[in-house]
C-alpha cells in the first residue's frame, strides 16, 4: 500500500492490479481495449486505494507536457552527467524542463522509474545507458514505452538496442577494437580487461571489439584476462587487485569505461606499479576529467554531450514508421597512460 503521507498514484493502482499503466489508464478513463472484468477490478482497486485522477496530469497527456523525463544508470558518473548536460541544453532552448531519474543499473528499478514518469504524464522519455543482453529483461519496459508512444508520448534511447525506439548508439565495438589495436601496436601481448557487469550490452560490445582485434593479430582471445565487476571506480579498483594477484604477467589493462579506469589507476598507484613504464592503462568515453588525471588517460572519445542533444532531438521529431538509429563515431585519444610494453 502507498504510505499514508503519499497521495495514491496511477502507478500504485496498476501495480496492485498487476496490469500495465496503459491498461489501468484505459480502464479508469472508460476507453476500449480492456475487458469488463479487468476494468471492474481496476476501478475497485482504485477506490480502495483512494486514487483520484490528477486533473493537471490529464492536461499533460498526449505529449503536451513541458517536461522531459531522463533515466540514467548513475547520475554521479561523468558519462551520464555529460549526456544529461546535452539534454538539458537543448531542452532549455525548446522551453522544456528535465526530470532526471537514476536506475542504478537495476532493470526492475528502471522499470519502476519509467512507470513513475509515465504516471506523471511527462511528454518525452529518454533512457540513457547500457541495455541488457537478455531481451526478456527489457520486455516489460519495451511494452510500456510502446503504449506510451501509442498515446502520444515521445521516446528515444542512448546505448540501447532492444527497446524498439529511436536510439543514439555509441561506437562501442569499433572503440574496443581501436583500444586493443593501440596497445598491441605498442608491443603489449599480455592484456587484461577490467570489464563492467556481465549481461550489459555495452560491456559485451566493447569486449567483442577487443577480442576481434586480438584475434586479428593472431593471439588467442582466450588469453585475455577478463575480470567483470561494477561499472564504477570501485569496480575498477577491485578488478585491478584481481588482475595483479591472478595475472601478474599483465602489461596493459583495458578498462571498459573511464570510471573503471580511474579505479585502475588508483589501485596501481597504491600498489606502486608505475604507469606506463610497467603497466599501460586505457579507458573508454573520454569524460571531461580524463585529460586531468595523473597520468592523463588514453581513451576512446565519444561525443557525450552531443549524444544527449541528439537523443532529445530525435524525440522531438514526428514518430517514424521504424525506429531511427544514430551512430556516434569514435576517436582514439592517446595520452600519457600508455607506452611501449616493458622489455623484461
Amino acid at each position: 500500500m502507498p504510505r499514508a503521507s503519499q497521495r495514491p498514484r496511477l502507478v500504485d493502482v496498476a501495480e496492485h492490479a498487476a496490469v500495465s499503466l496503459a491498461t489501468a489508464s484505459r480502464a479508469l478513463a472508460g476507453r476500449d481495449g480492456v475487458s469488463a472484468e479487468v476494468a471492474d477490478r481496476i476501478r475497485r482497486i482504485a477506490r480502495e486505494l483512494g486514487y483520484v485522477a490528477n486533473p493537471y496530469a490529464r492536461t499533460l497527456a498526449g505529449g503536451a507536457s513541458s517536461t522531459v523525463g531522463l533515466i540514467v544508470h548513475q547520475v554521479d558518473d561523468p558519462y551520464f552527467s555529460e549526456i544529461a548536460a546535452g539534454v538539458i541544453h537543448l531542452a532549455a532552448e525548446q522551453g522544456l524542463l528535465v526530470q532526471i531519474c537514476q536506475s542504478g543499473r537495476d532493470p526492475g528499478y528502471e522499470l519502476q522509474q519509467l512507470r513513475h514518469l509515465i504516471a506523471q504524464r511527462v511528454g518525452i522519455i529518454l533512457i540513457g545507458g547500457s541495455g541488457y543482453d537478455d531481451p526478456r529483461v527489457e520486455a516489460e519496459a519495451r511494452a510500456e514505452l510502446a503504449a506510451f508512444q501509442e498515446h502520444g508520448g515521445r521516446v528515444a534511447a542512448i546505448g540501447r538496442h532492444a527497446l524498439g525506439v529511436d536510439a543514439v548508439l555509441p561506437d562501442n565495438e569499433a572503440g574496443g577494437f581501436a583500444l586493443a589495436q593501440h596497445l598491441m601496436d605498442l608491443g603489449h601481448r599480455r592484456i587484461a580487461v577490467a570489464a563492467g557487469s556481465a549481461g550489459l550490452t555495452t560491456v559485451a560490445d566493447r569486449l567483442a571489439g577487443v577480442a576481434s582485434a586480438v584475434r586479428l593479430r593472431g593471439l588467442p582471445a582466450a588469453d585475455l584476462a577478463v575480470v567483470h565487476g561494477d561499472f564504477t571506480r570501485g569496480g575498477g579498483r577491485a578488478a585491478t587487485e584481481q588482475i595483479l594477484n591472478e595475472h601478474p604477467e599483465t602489461t596493459a589493462i583495458i578498462a571498459l569505461n573511464d570510471a573503471m579506469a580511474m579505479g585502475v589507476l588508483s589501485t596501481l598507484r597504491s600498489r606502486r606499479v608505475p604507469v606506463p613504464t610497467r603497466m599501460s592503462v586505457v579507458g573508454f568515453d573520454d569524460v571531461s576529467v580524463a585529460a586531468d588525471l595523473a597520468p592523463s588517460l588514453t581513451t576512446i572519445r565519444l561525443p557525450m554531450t552531443e549524444m544527449g542533444r541528439t537523443a532529445l532531438a530525435l524525440a522531438l521529431k514526428p514518430r517514424s514508421a521504424r525506429p531511427r538509429r544514430r551512430p556516434t563515431g569514435h576517436l582514439l585519444v592517446v595520452r600519457d597512460s600508455t607506452g611501449p610494453a616493458p622489455t623484461t
